[in-house]
């Protein structure tokens, strides 16, 4: 039985949504990859940046809260400068520990795809990390493969990372 608290997926900025999504995201990182506070900083930056920009008709924003805190969100950016017009790209797609093997990660992933297909992308692509089982899993069912992967030290210690495309057409 889960111990996870009552959520609603909010559509569109919420209060602390920006702090708490960093934060989800630099506590995960920091245990799965060992990231800091590049990272950390990098996500609170783009995020601030794409919640100030969004446009209904290509974007899309849902923060999943509970009890007065952002515990997961999904973005598809379609309005990021210098992307190819018919390509959209996922972003901050992450869960809490407490709401993760409920069903919750493939409805908001349907949702922002189901976004994309309205806004008439002919494509969707995100950047994940090798070592990811769940999202390696989630990613593939819902039709992902691997277009590009580099290995670097962006994050300040050896990562591989991976492009994943999904065709629309």
């Amino acid at each position: 039985m889960s111990t996870a608290p009552a959520w609603r997926i909010a559509e569109g900025w919420e209060p602390g949504a920006i702090g708490d999504i960093a934060a989800l995201h630099a506590r995960h990182y920091a245990a799965s990859h060992g990231f800091g506070a590049v990272f950390e900083a990098k996500v609170a930056r783009e995020m601030g940046e794409f919640l100030t920009r969004l446009d209904p008709a290509r974007d899309l924003f849902r923060a999943v809260v509970a009890e007065e805190r952002v515990l997961g969100s999904i973005a598809l950016d379609g309005s990021e400068a210098g992307m190819p017009p018919d390509a959209a790209h996922l972003r901050w797609f992450i869960l809490d520990a407490a709401l993760r093997g409920e069903g919750l990660g493939r409805r908001l992933l349907a949702e922002a795809l189901a976004k994309a297909r309205a806004a008439g992308f002919a494509r969707v692509y995100l950047w994940t990390l090798k070592g990811l089982p769940a999202a390696e899993r989630l990613y593939a069912e819902a039709g992902f493969r691997m277009v590009e992967e580099l290995t670097g030290q962006q994050w300040g210690r050896p990562v591989t990372e991976r492009r994943l495309e999904l065709s629309l057409g």
